[in-house]
């Protein structure tokens, strides 16, 4: 993903300098390469932070922190909406500026136009980075609490790897019982997900309730055809909870 970013501002002609855990990985890139994190942080006036988690963003920092005041930093890294609060107040107390984000983008994607970055802090922030960074995706505000990028990002996130465990499964259970899966997904399956989708998103719900037309009797009855259907195609029982997740919504709005 660091990787991504970069290519991305080289290609709208921004100067970028970059450091790595790895030395040596940006072979290639066309980006000057530090040889220390200070070396990095001292070569602009924005500092763009992607590392693995909020720990890694903390070992990282914390021997250049006496030296950051006055630095502003864009933290990209995944994480929870407590470490993005954390760290913020961590890093004002070093008098540095933080402008925390959410990447809504896989790294083939940074860069065009389906690509778009949360970002939660000071507007008046905000709207200074977000031209600078705008080639790595469309730039989306979503509040000045500095948690809200990283909550809206793994809320996001959560709803994407739930589609993704509903497709997962339904392949299987179409290749255990000896069906065509590329048919299936093409015909089938695609089709299908993208119709459903608004009403998906629309129809997300909070509570535990469920609208009378929704019929949650007769849902929680084909929930349990699935699964049984699941079971005799002989798909791993794991593979099958998000059908387990609505069936005990259903099976509640029910009672």
């Amino acid at each position: 993903m660091g990787r991504a970013l970069a290519s991305a501002l080289l290609a709208a002609g921004r100067e970028v300098t970059v450091w790595n855990r790895t030395p040596g990985k940006a072979g290639g890139l066309g980006a000057r390469e530090a040889s220390s994190v200070e070396e990095a942080i001292e070569a602009g006036d924005l500092t763009v932070v992607c590392l693995l988690d909020d720990a890694s963003v903390r070992e990282t920092l914390a021997p250049v922190a006496p030296k950051l005041d006055g630095a502003t930093l864009v933290n990209l890294t995944s994480g929870s909406a407590r470490q993005a609060r954390r760290l913020a107040g961590w890093l004002d107390g070093h008098g540095v500026r933080l402008l925390a984000g959410g990447i809504m983008a896989v790294p083939p994607t940074v860069g065009t136009d389906g690509a778009f970055i949360l970002y939660s802090g000071a507007r008046d922030l905000f709207d200074r980075v977000a031209p600078v960074l705008a080639p790595i995706g469309r730039p989306q505000w979503v509040g000045a609490d500095p948690g809200f990028a990283a909550l809206y990002d793994m809320a996001a996130l959560s709803g994407m790897y739930g589609m993704s465990a509903g497709a997962d499964h339904a392949v299987t259970m179409v290749h255990r019982e000896g069906g065509d899966v590329e048919a299936f997904k093409r015909e089938v399956l695609g089709p299908w997900m993208e119709q459903m989708l608004p009403f998906m998103v629309g129809g997300a719900d909070m509570s535990e309730s469920v609208p009378e037309e929704y019929n949650p009797a007769m849902q929680a009855t084909g929930l349990e055809n699935m699964l049984a259907a699941s079971q005799e195609a002989g798909v791993p029982e794991d593979l099958a909870g998000h059908l387990r997740a609505s069936l005990w919504r259903m099976r509640r709005a029910a009672a």
